[in-house]
């Protein structure tokens, strides 16, 4: 495998690309149990049907862990919303109506979306009262098996030239609560700036899924939380500011 075309560049690891494959090499001191997590969830996706790469291997590389699959050819949707700014009404609803395909999935080994939001709560920085309360309020949700992304934004998908549309990253998949993984995509346009967007994407969302906005809100602060251990430090606060928030416009 050759590694000398980057296509890009995250927080402990470097994707590239050799020919028809996409190689992800993670840092010297990434987990290795996360990284075979992350190989396991996206194999568990594959079974589901949906359009997502599909893992070739898992080896090391230089004594680092990689991750081998099929390289998608296109451009992401956050690409073509930039590029085409008049379409992005369009787009948005491309993106709803993918998400909405993930959560009719099932994949009953995949981790429970709340056991890992309890553990994160737990793991957070926030006093113990406050914990308390959004464990409580966790616990409180109704349980559901939908398969869940984690990480739902238009940077993770691509669309090829024929207009097929593939879903990447599945390394914070879960199965819970759809409305879950809503919260965590309309904290992710607001976290990039696009509150606008944020807005829009919740409006449909719920008009599409038949889901009252006031509920997927109530995950909002449980979910806030969550990813605010990890992150920067500005994300931290941003997020943080969310946890206190009870009622929302």
């Amino acid at each position: 495998m050759k590694l000398d075309k980057i296509i890009a560049e995250r927080k402990n690891k470097v994707i590239y690309r050799d020919g028809d494959k996409c190689i992800k090499v993670f840092d010297t001191d990434y987990s290795k149990a996360d990284v075979l997590n992350e190989a396991l969830n996206q194999a568990r996706i594959e079974e589901t049907g949906l359009n997502i790469p599909k893992i070739l291997e898992v080896s090391m590389i230089d004594g680092k862990w990689a991750i081998v699959s099929e390289f998608i050819e296109g451009k992401t949707l956050a690409q073509l919303m930039e590029e085409n700014k008049d379409k992005y009404e369009e787009y948005l609803n491309l993106l709803v109506d993918l998400q909405l395909t993930v959560h009719s999935k099932v994949s009953p080994l995949l981790n429970k979306l709340k056991d890992k939001m309890n553990r994160k709560i737990s793991e957070s920085s926030l006093d113990a009262t406050t914990r308390y309360e959004l464990h409580t309020r966790l616990e409180g949700m109704p349980k559901h098996k939908k398969v869940c992304h984690g990480d739902f934004n238009p940077s993770n998908i691509i669309i090829k030239e024929d207009g097929t549309a593939y879903i990447i990253d599945w390394s914070h998949a879960t199965q819970g609560n759809a409305s879950a993984d809503a919260a965590r995509t309309y904290l992710l346009f607001w976290l990039n700036g696009d509150e606008q967007g944020a807005k829009k994407y919740l409006d449909l969302f719920c008009q599409k899924s038949n889901t009252a906005k006031q509920y997927v809100q109530k995950w909002m602060p449980i979910v806030a939380a969550s990813q605010s251990v990890k992150g920067n430090e500005h994300e931290r606060e941003l997020l943080l500011s969310w946890v206190d928030v009870v009622d929302y416009e």
